[in-house]
């Protein structure tokens, strides 16, 4: 009886892990794509997420924010066999490198750990451009039950995230202080891109092959000079055919030079060899104008003949790139480029696309954009269908794809609510989970002096707010009002087993959910 029951338990356990894999939220975006689309949650519905309800939160006493960073956005893992049953596990990991275990259905916690961080010598003084702190949202691998996270020093740390302890040995990743963004693990490779010259280090796309004894690290520098960051909220984007892609920003461009600013760049997974690039024909302009795209995360995703790639940046506009060949024969040639939908100003800190886009299909079967823009609607632009109140600090603006003259275009569907600088946004089952950051993003005062981090912290517009959205229509379901009244920075959304989950600057972590359904 006791051999029956004990295999009856491998066999669930087995079970729970296989569905688990599917469902966990892993890494920022959900996927390596970075779709932003929550394809296994069937909890929410456009008709039961008006009863959303702030089911815990829990303030991490420990955490102590540097500049403007604090809490990454969560990790998790679901259905987890553990001496207490089968439990989700959430990873949240702070500015000053500590990491948390939480239980996702509670909110207590599990473990923590202060890791170790190497003293390093500085390159110039800490600000929110360079915080020398821990940036980069971390990436469960479920098949070895490890967490990996970068602290500030540019150090891998592999933990078991049933308990925190340290796996193999930290080893170092990216240079210290560089900056690295949101991790991604594909075959067993990691992936991280830097940006602003962090560390002194030259923006590039770092990889490691974590399952070599050696783990050695692999890099493209997206310059040969400075410039040329990759900042975009998500990191870098995969391809159906193994391909890596990544915008960068402001700097010089030279390709021969192999300076590469405000570009798409495809790079071979793992040589790291340069396959294609689309650099947009104003480019020059971009970057005088610091409208660069290395503020925005690519979204790769299938429509009717094609996997497309989709970017934007500050300039306002949408791009969409053939996944197979970015810019064409000539590096310079998109599938579309979108007319002027926001930042007519000209505004290179409050006004365009940030972060990351969102791509799903709808239940019939449509290709759907959603588009995080900051500032409002340009006067020109063509005209949403559908729309809510005037829109002075953002929006989420809805495409539906459609194709002319044998090319994918976007059309416009809706553009939601005021949304007070919008993360980037979530899809499930009809639903769009938006978050409105309230942080104040004006970097420069009238006199020209940047401001401190201490001065825009003190100064938010708002405060963090959630919104549900029909995804048909944009129409607002649910706004969580001032429940939340921190504000975020370069933050964004978790979707897991019927919840939705936010961490403020004043390192709390929310979780917003229907209770027991």
């Amino acid at each position: 009886m006791r051999m029956i029951r004990f295999s009856f338990l491998l066999a669930a356990a087995a079970v729970a892990a296989t569905l688990g894999f599917a469902a966990d939220w892993s890494m920022y975006g959900g996927n390596p794509q970075r779709t932003g689309w929550v394809k296994s949650e069937e909890t929410f519905t456009k008709e039961n997420v008006k009863g959303l309800k702030l089911e815990w939160k829990m303030k991490l006493e420990d955490n102590v924010p540097k500049q403007l960073n604090y809490l990454t956005v969560p990790v998790i893992a679901i259905n987890n066999p553990t001496e207490k049953g089968f439990q989700d596990i959430m990873v949240v990991a702070g500015a000053s490198d500590m990491v948390w275990g939480l239980h996702a259905d509670s909110g207590k916690i599990r473990w923590k750990r202060q890791l170790e961080a190497q003293s390093q010598p500085r390159t110039g003084r800490a600000g929110w451009l360079c915080p020398n702190a821990l940036n980069a949202t971390p990436v469960i691998d479920r098949r070895s039950k490890s967490v990996y996270v970068i602290t500030g020093d540019g150090r891998l740390h592999t933990l078991n995230y049933f308990d925190g302890k340290d796996r193999l040995p930290p080893i170092q990743f990216t240079p210290a202080y560089a900056k690295p963004w949101s991790l991604m693990l594909v075959d067993g490779w990691l992936y991280t891109p830097t940006s602003q010259g962090c560390g002194g280090a030259k923006n590039a796309v770092f990889a490691m092959n974590v399952e070599d004894p050696k783990r050695p690290v692999a890099t493209f520098q997206a310059t040969t000079t400075g410039g040329a960051g990759i900042w975009g909220r998500a990191g870098a984007a995969l391809t159906s055919d193994g391909k890596l892609i990544v915008e960068t920003g402001d700097g010089p461009y030279d390709p021969d030079a192999g300076k590469w600013a405000d570009t798409f760049l495809g790079l071979e997974l793992k040589t790291f060899k340069l396959l294609d690039y689309y650099t947009p024909a104003n480019r020059a302009w971009i970057t005088k104008k610091d409208l660069d795209m290395g503020c925005m995360s690519p979204v790769v995703f299938k429509y009717k003949n094609w996997e497309l790639v989709a970017g934007a940046g500050k300039e306002g506009v949408i791009y969409l790139l053939d996944a197979k060949k970015l810019g064409g024969e000539d590096g310079r040639t998109p599938l579309y480029r979108s007319p002027l939908y926001t930042n007519q100003d000209v505004d290179y800190q409050s006004h365009g696309f940030w972060g990351a886009m969102t791509a799903f299909h709808d239940a019939k079967g449509d290709a759907w954009l959603l588009a995080p823009a900051w500032g409002p609607q340009a006067t020109n632009s063509p005209k949403f269908p559908v729309t809510y109140d005037e829109t002075p600090q953002g929006s989420i603006m809805a495409f539906k794809l459609d194709v002319k003259d044998g090319k994918p275009v976007l059309v416009p569907a809706w553009r939601s609510r005021n949304i007070g600088r919008p993360e980037p946004p979530v899809y499930t089952n009809g639903v769009v989970f938006s978050l409105a950051s309230g942080e104040n993003t004006d970097q420069v005062d009238a006199s020209g002096r940047m401001y401190t981090s201490e001065e825009r912290a003190a100064k938010p517009i708002g405060n963090a707010v959630l919104y549900a959205l029909d995804a048909a229509t944009g129409k607002e379901l649910f706004s969580s009002g001032k429940t939340m009244p921190g504000f975020t920075h370069f933050s964004g959304l978790a979707v897991s087993e019927g919840r939705v989950f936010i961490v403020t600057y004043d390192s709390t972590i929310y979780a917003f959910g229907l209770g027991q359904q």
